[in-house]
């Protein structure tokens, strides 16, 4: 049980003192309690639920024992009260706060000190803002403008943080961030040591980062990194080291989708780690020209690399050059652990990489002398992903600092083992399906497999995120440029295509659509159908132009991670919005909000949304316009 008194003063709102306790139980967060007030006017304290309670002098001297005004429930527990079992969104809303009716009783909400009274749409206007003033005042910022922000969390599908019981972490670039020169630069060193030994001809290459980006796929067979769109259309490609001409790509990809079932010719890049792999494939296919061949050789140099420790020996002698700090992710899960959730680590690492990097990364921000493994209630190292969210390997206790094992069926809490699966851990924390959240890195590994088998929820570590929203943002100039030379086009082009229709019913002996396009000579229609298509060619130079350099902001050659041409999504965007619920740049970005954040994804427009839109605008002017006849 933790305890502790906040002060709450400043121009405009209440002024006191609130108790609050915080404890852990199986299926139930933490209730809030109150204490007495010893101002004149009480105090209020806005809830994350959407409305403040003001509890005037006179209450608080009536009670002067603690006010238990709220409870959470999950779904497997029972309540008097009849909630409904989904909300307007249509998630559940198991974990939400259900109201303690038998304390409302004897709630004083008469005598004028209460604005409890009234429409609830009333109501919730006026507490809603003084809840913002009184968020203002605390100098704590409002959640929805977290989401405005390089390293705000990003909703694709609702999650009510209050129905997670149990958040599991991976642990290489989500709880620990690589510096990608550093550990990938190294990476690619002892690849191309690995490729020199095996015959290969690398001498004169460098490794460079800049080559590749996440979500860019690897056509095996035809020695080509391709970036495709949402529905699998390749809309950029690069030949070894070469970007390919927008017509190569169409000759050479117009028939053709990205498959990713096909495994044995597409090769997804769906971490930071495939970075090294990408720049030493492309550049092994200008010096052998066969796609295949290059693959096979860097994939074997770069397991060697992997297997045999030569990158993590290095890097568990010296990690302060390839791990890139953050002391307030450790506060981050601080905060969750203490709001009742169990905390896992489950990583493909071993137990002494596992340890050392932890003890680095976490021990010199933690209070009160904590270590890393104190944030967490079980530890799984060498888990194998994705089969441990697959199917059942062998669980081996940790009993020793030296790694020594031992066979076990069951995890404990506060237990360190390596191997087992995901459903072991359901079994031992008897916490199931929706009401665990698995934090990672790889699309694949972490984030699609436990949701595809599990029914996790999900949340995806994308540490490109920051330097592309800024990338965003200074390109919206020349974005809005692009736009508006492509609605020009399609004006002219409307009506190139109008003329073009009037002389093909001239043609046919039939009138044209208009009697002002009918009244118009051949030579007329003639001289205005070249004049236009002058016009669209010199257009399209422009845009084509403008599209290559849109997103170079963020990388030259692919441009925005996100986004694939102007309109589309890529398909690693794809990726994220069909797998994971949530996605951020780094994992300290938590402590922006609350353990009881109720994440809300954007309403999702449908193509017909604005003309519907723009109907009702159209529909509207023009009935101004008979009013002012």
């Amino acid at each position: 049980m933790y305890q502790g008194v906040v002060s709450v003063a400043g121009e405009g709102v209440s002024v006191g003192k609130f108790l609050w306790t915080a404890g852990s139980g199986s299926g139930s967060a933490s209730a809030l309690a109150f204490g007495n007030s010893n101002n004149n006017n009480g105090f209020g304290f806005g809830f994350g639920f959407g409305f403040v309670i003001r509890i005037p002098k006179c209450a608080a001297k009536q009670h002067h024992k603690t006010w238990s005004v709220f409870s959470s429930t999950s779904s497997s527990s029972s309540s008097s009260t009849a909630t409904p079992d989904f909300d307007y969104l249509g998630q559940s809303t198991k974990g939400d706060f259900n109201l303690i009716s038998d304390h409302f009783d004897s709630f004083p909400i008469d005598g004028g000190h209460s604005t409890l009274h009234g429409p609830i749409e009333e109501v919730a206007s006026i507490e809603a803002e003084e809840a913002e003033n009184l968020l203002h005042h605390l100098g704590i910022p409002n959640p929805s403008s977290s989401r405005y922000s390089p390293r705000g969390i990003f909703c694709s599908r609702t999650l009510n943080l209050r129905s997670i019981s149990a958040i599991g972490y991976d642990m290489d670039y989500t709880l620990m961030h690589y510096n990608v020169m550093a550990w990938e630069g190294r990476a690619y060193d002892y690849c191309m040591d690995n490729l020199k030994k095996m015959g290969f001809p690398v001498d004169g290459l460098a490794f460079d980062p800049d080559l590749v980006i996440r979500g860019l796929v690897i056509d095996k067979e035809k020695g080509n990194l391709v970036k495709a769109d949402r529905f699998g259309y390749i809309k950029r490609a690069m030949h070894g080291t070469q970007m390919l001409s927008t017509q190569a790509v169409s000759e050479m990809y117009g028939r053709e989708l990205v498959d990713l079932r096909n495994e044995s010719r597409w090769e997804f890049l769906n971490t930071l780690f495939s970075v090294s792999e990408a720049v030493a494939y492309m550049q092994m296919v200008d010096r052998l020209d066969d796609g295949t061949i290059a693959a096979e050789a860097v994939g074997k140099a770069l397991f060697r690399a992997h297997v045999e420790g030569q990158l993590k020996s290095e890097i568990m002698s010296k990690p302060e050059l390839f791990v890139e700090p953050d002391p307030e992710l450790p506060l981050a899960l601080l905060d969750q652990k203490e709001a009742g959730k169990k905390l896992l680590l489950i990583t493909n690492s071993d137990f002494h990489y596992t340890d050392k990097m932890m003890q680095h990364s976490f021990n010199r921000f933690l209070p009160n002398d904590m270590g890393w493994r104190d944030l967490f209630d079980i530890v799984i190292v060498s888990a194998r992903k994705p089969e441990f969210f697959q199917m059942s390997h062998p669980l081996y206790e940790v009993v020793t600092g030296e790694g020594l094992m031992r066979p076990c069926f069951k995890a404990q809490t506060g237990g360190l083992y390596s191997g087992g699966s995901a459903q072991m851990v359901e079994n031992s924390l008897k916490i199931h399906g929706d009401e665990i959240l698995y934090v990672g890195d790889h699309i694949y590994t972490d984030v699609s497999q436990s949701k595809v088998h599990l029914r996790w929820r999900t949340a995806l570590i994308c540490r490109e995120l920051e330097d592309e929203y800024r990338a965003l943002i200074r390109s919206r100039a020349h974005r809005g440029s692009l736009i508006e030379l492509v609605n020009q086009k399609e004006v002219v082009g409307d009506l190139f295509n109008q003329l073009r229709l009037a002389l093909q019913r001239r043609t046919k002996g039939r009138p044209a659509q208009t009697l002002a396009a009918t009244n118009l000579d051949d030579q007329e229609l003639t001289d205005s159908l070249q004049k236009l298509l002058i016009v669209m060619r010199r257009l399209d130079e422009k845009i084509a132009t403008m599209l290559e350099a849109d997103g170079e902001l963020f990388n030259k050659r692919w441009g925005f991670l996100s986004r694939a041409g102007l309109w589309d999504k890529s398909h690693l965007m794809r990726q994220i919005e069909k797998y994971a619920d949530i996605y951020t740049s780094r994992v300290s970005n938590f402590l922006n909000y609350t353990p009881f954040m109720y994440f809300r994804s954007q309403e999702q427009t449908l193509a017909h949304d604005s003309y519907a839109y723009y109907q009702h605008k159209f529909n509207e002017c023009a009935a101004a316009a008979v009013d002012g006849q």
